[in-house]
């Protein structure tokens, strides 16, 4: 099966300082993979590069086999999506209207939305809970509730890839771990999700597959129980820590001791 997104050598720098060097990488339909990796190590920069946001130095960046230098913004847009860190909304718009902008690719300049375009919104605003507070300005939204807004705005667009940077950022615990879900279950009709997550348990939970990112690049790739090691904690997280298999779920339980 061939890769909806993929990366080769991509390298990335900003005034001199090299951010990103040599990361290559692939995403297959019906995968979530997690981006992890400690603050600062470029997992916002990546998500930009991948989705072109962010000029490539060295390197090539294929969505559906196309380089995306090659695809206009309406282009990638049909193809890819980035849900960011709750994203700072100055301007008057209702969580539904914030949800209907993922259907902009899809539309024409000043074109009202088709049904097809309405029942993308509505179907979005109930799989993230959203549909309580559609009328309510974003300026007024807790950072949780602005979260699930974009998320669901990523969901109207209906990309085959999604990237999503920290998308359990300002959630409580019931949240977090149903935005993971509502993903995972997102992957499992054919579309590939990578995202950048800072709670290893949860990427651990929830993702098929885990990237690594430590000094400008990959360092590590494979499922949870081959990358979420004592040794790599304690290589790139600067973390001891003991790890224990959960009896009853299975599921990867880390035991921090102490900054290395």
């Amino acid at each position: 099966m061939s890769d909806l997104l993929t990366a080769t050598d991509v390298s990335f720098a900003f005034e001199k300082r090299r951010i990103l060097e040599k990361v290559s990488l692939g995403l297959s339909a019906g995968e979530f993979v997690g981006l992890i990796g400690a603050n600062g190590t470029g997992k916002t920069t990546l998500l930009r590069v991948l989705l072109g946001l962010l000029p490539l130095k060295t390197g090539e960046v294929l969505l559906n086999g196309d380089s995306i230098v090659n695809l206009s913004r309406r282009e990638i847009a049909l193809r890819a999506t980035l849900v960011q860190q709750d994203t700072k909304i100055d301007f008057d718009f209702t969580a539904r209207e914030i949800v209907a902008m993922g259907r902009t690719p899809y539309l024409g300049r000043f074109k009202p939305e088709k049904p097809v375009d309405l029942e993308a919104v509505a179907r979005a605003m109930r799989e993230t809970e959203t549909e309580s507070f559609a009328k309510r300005l974003v300026t007024e939204l807790s950072g949780g509730e602005r979260q699930r807004v974009h998320l669901a705005r990523a969901i109207a667009q209906e990309t085959s890839v999604i990237l999503l940077d920290e998308p359990t950022s300002n959630l409580d615990l019931t949240h977090q771990f149903e935005a993971l879900q509502l993903v995972k279950n997102i992957t499992r009709t054919g579309k590939a999700a990578l995202a950048a997550i800072h709670d290893l348990s949860l990427a651990a939970r929830f993702c098929d597959r885990l990237l690594l990112l430590s000094n400008e690049t990959i360092v590590a790739e494979g499922n949870p129980f081959e990358v979420i090691t004592e040794r790599n904690l304690l290589n790139y997280f600067g973390l001891r820590a003991r790890i224990k298999i959960d009896d009853e779920t299975g599921g990867l339980i880390i035991f921090p001791l102490g900054a290395n």
